[in-house]
């Protein structure tokens, strides 16, 4: 049974809809070719490992449907943790990780490559997106675009100016005008990314010195605005207009901007993280055909229109994009639903275990000087 956390309302139903698998009632064109998965493959069954609250309402059921089959569908909190499960010989065969994470299984050999002969509908995918993918994984051999997007602010235009967080940027968080109105998102990588780019450093930086410094801005930070550091409930929190100011993924972002016409998303100039999920197959699947299925499943229009309007996170389907971000979009004119691209002082991160190690330690004591 799926433990249930502190979810905007959204993805609680998701949450049922997932713990009851199977249960739901599928919604296929007319016209869909129903095919059987036992048959083709010789399996029906895929277990699926993808982040919490990430999938769109009929997805799976959908594909259930479609395949004649059955997905065990399991959510993970974070990269690593999926990582050492992986480590520990858990099977799936997909599995949702980012970019950084992506990067270091190919090195560490545990992907199987796509069959691209399968997944015709990666023509669907926006060339931008799959230019983004090329720093890790150049020709699509092993990952498939799941969604992309960025890290910014989300604050209340009722109280912060425009021009205030335009001018400060990532430094708005050292502003004591806003001290106890901040969410500050509880996670080393993402509140180092801020500081490095705050003092004008690469986001995948080793440089000791560097990180010192980073390390101490954060420590200003609690000083000077005494950010309350959250996960998931930020996300209900914001919407409420419960803070001024938020540190946000962009699809969290375009959910709140859509319930709360006050709130609006600011990449800040001094640069961001652009990120990217893609689908993997690990070495270790036991239906690889089915998993190379639903990756197809997955990047076709009516699928990912489903997750992209459900979630909020952009997807790489060029036409659901379009049509989602379009004047009769669920996101027209939503700031935080197309990340901006080309922008030179933007970073995608890079496996570094060496930098992993070094923040880990520093943010517990960033936390404990924040209570």
């Amino acid at each position: 049974m799926l433990k249930m956390r502190n979810l905007p309302e959204k993805a609680l139903i998701l949450a049922l809809s997932s713990s009851l698998a199977g249960c739901a009632t599928a919604t296929l064109s007319d016209d869909a070719e129903i095919q059987d998965a036992k048959a083709l493959y010789g399996c029906n069954v895929i277990n699926v490992y993808n982040a919490g609250e990430y999938i769109g309402e009929d997805v799976l059921a959908n594909f259930e449907k479609l395949y004649t089959a059955k997905v065990n569908y399991d959510t993970f909190e974070s990269n690593e943790i999926m990582y050492t499960k992986l480590l520990g010989g858990s099977a799936y065969d997909i599995i949702v990780p980012s970019d950084y994470m992506i990067e270091r299984m190919i090195s560490e050999d545990m992907l199987q490559p796509l069959d691209k002969s399968a997944i015709p509908n990666l023509a669907n995918l926006d060339p931008e997106v799959v230019e983004m993918q090329k720093s890790y994984d150049p020709d699509l051999t092993y990952a498939a675009p799941y969604f992309h997007g960025s890290v910014g602010l989300v604050y209340n235009t009722q109280i912060v100016k425009k021009e205030t967080i335009e001018k400060e940027g990532w430094d708005i968080l050292h502003d004591t005008d806003y001290k106890g109105q901040v969410y500050m998102y509880d996670s080393q990588r993402d509140a180092f990314m801020v500081a490095f780019k705050a003092l004008g450093f690469s986001m995948n930086t080793d440089d000791e010195g560097e990180i010192q410094q980073a390390y101490q801005w954060l420590i200003d930070m609690n000083k000077a605005v005494k950010p309350a550091y959250v996960t998931d409930e930020v996300i209900d929190s914001m919407a409420n207009g419960d803070m001024a100011i938020a540190l946000m993924y962009s699809g969290d972002a375009a959910y709140v901007i859509s319930e709360n016409s006050d709130m609006a998303y600011i990449e800040p100039n001094q640069g961001t993280n652009i990120w990217q999920d893609s689908m993997v197959i690990p070495k270790n699947a036991k239906c690889s055909g089915l998993a190379n299925a639903f990756i197809n499943y997955i990047e076709s229009y009516d699928a990912s229109y489903d997750n992209s309007s459900y979630v909020g996170y952009t997807s790489p389907n060029l036409q659901v994009y379009e049509d989602l971000s379009g004047e009769d979009g669920d996101y027209f004119e939503n700031s935080a639903y197309t990340p901006r691209e080309g922008y030179a002082k933007d970073e995608t991160f890079h496996y570094n275990e060496k930098l992993v190690q070094k923040l880990s330690d520093l943010w517990n004591k960033v936390k404990i000087n924040g209570e």
